[in-house]
């Protein structure tokens, strides 16, 4: 099992839908995170992607000299930019960093976003850049010139000249519950990821993967995208996720709502389908809480429980095929010590990274 954080780039806070309890996402802000992670022993952080957001890349490699073994998930968005210039970008991070890249594919986002960066596709044909662009890009990265010629990309004489650490290429992260968006990854990812959704729809999403994926005579691994809410007891925690929305009213509820609705990604359709903006009922699975969707777009449900409670809906989901958890939670970096101190002991009994939190809270207050 692979454990990651996230890194919040477009600022954090300890409430959802206010300006209360902000932070801005500063260099030194963004440092104290990721030298958590770094320390903890989270096998990386994810960094999303766009507007509202400090570019991944440059973000993710002003870090690199202030950590030591985390990996950094960061976005590559085919449409944006040429493939073969994404692979010289992620074969140079990947060798200056030792092998600590891992490449999160993200090819939609709101319409609105997409028409601000001059991208005027349908979403198919999104999908279909993303098909050329990921045949090219992993064609170079395994050392093979590259003579393509697609409807989107016009390829001559392609070369990556200095090949990365990680062979044959850094690990390809995807996520899109469309149908399409399914048939790209079975023919070119490593790591399929999906939402924090019940267990029974994760389990549909996964057969259908791997069945797609066999077509091509490939296997790929699975991941998940989740916020936890852990304390030492269970009202303790339910305490903490009613808090983390105590300043969202029934207004901004409904203009969020209505903004996520424009979006075109069936992944955030399937978010919304979880509440329908209901307050009342946010509960849609043992100890799977919708809230954060009121208002969020992207990944909208928490874990909600005591350590145990978590760690058992966590090998739940382990038992389905997923070996990939991309948590967060609010705020980052005090909820990234909550998450190792509570959960890694149980999670990795046995592994040194169980004690890591231990270790380092020694370092600060000996025995």
């Amino acid at each position: 099992m692979e454990v990651l954080w996230f890194l919040p780039t477009s600022g954090d806070s300890r409430y959802l839908g206010t300006k209360k309890g902000g932070r801005p996402a500063t260099y030194v802000y963004l440092k104290q995170i990721a030298q958590a992670v770094d320390q903890l022993g989270f096998h990386g952080a994810l960094l999303p992607t766009g507007q509202s957001c400090e570019d991944a890349w440059i973000t993710a490699s002003s870090l690199l000299s202030v950590t030591k073994r985390m990996k950094f998930l960061v976005a590559l968005r085919p449409g944006l930019m040429s493939p073969t210039v994404a692979a010289r970008m992620a074969s140079t991070f990947d060798r200056l960093s030792g092998g600590r890249l891992l490449v999160n594919v993200v090819t939609g986002s709101s319409p609105a976003e997409h028409g601000a960066d001059g991208i005027h596709l349908s979403h198919a044909e999104r999908y279909l850049v993303t098909d050329e662009f990921l045949s090219v890009w992993r064609n170079l990265l395994n050392g093979e010139e590259v003579n393509f010629e697609g409807e989107h990309f016009h390829i001559k004489g392609g070369k990556n000249v200095y090949p990365p650490v990680q062979s044959p290429y850094p690990p390809l992260y995807f996520g899109g519950s469309s149908a399409i968006a399914k048939e790209v990854a079975a023919k070119h990812v490593d790591v399929y990821l999906t939402w924090g959704e019940p267990p029974a729809a994760v389990k549909e999403k996964i057969t259908h993967v791997q069945q797609l994926a066999a077509r091509y005579g490939r296997t790929v691994r699975f991941g998940i995208r989740l916020h936890v809410i852990v304390r030492e007891t269970a009202d303790e925690a339910w305490d903490a996720a009613h808090a983390l929305i105590r300043h969202v009213d029934d207004e901004t509820v409904a203009a969020a709502q209505k903004a996520l609705q424009q979006h075109e990604s069936e992944g955030q359709r399937r978010m919304l389908a979880l509440h329908s903006g209901n307050r009342n009922d946010l509960e849609i699975s043992p100890n799977l809480w919708a809230g954060v969707g009121l208002v969020r777009a992207g990944a909208g449900t928490a874990l909600v429980g005591d350590p145990e409670t978590v760690v058992e809906r966590i090998r739940e989901y382990e038992a389905l095929g997923i070996d990939t958890f991309i948590l967060s939670g609010y705020p980052h970096l005090e909820e990234a010590y909550r998450v190792a101190e509570l959960l890694f002991p149980l999670l990795f009994p046995s592994d040194d990274v169980a004690f890591a939190g231990e270790r380092l809270a020694d370092s600060i207050h000996p025995k």
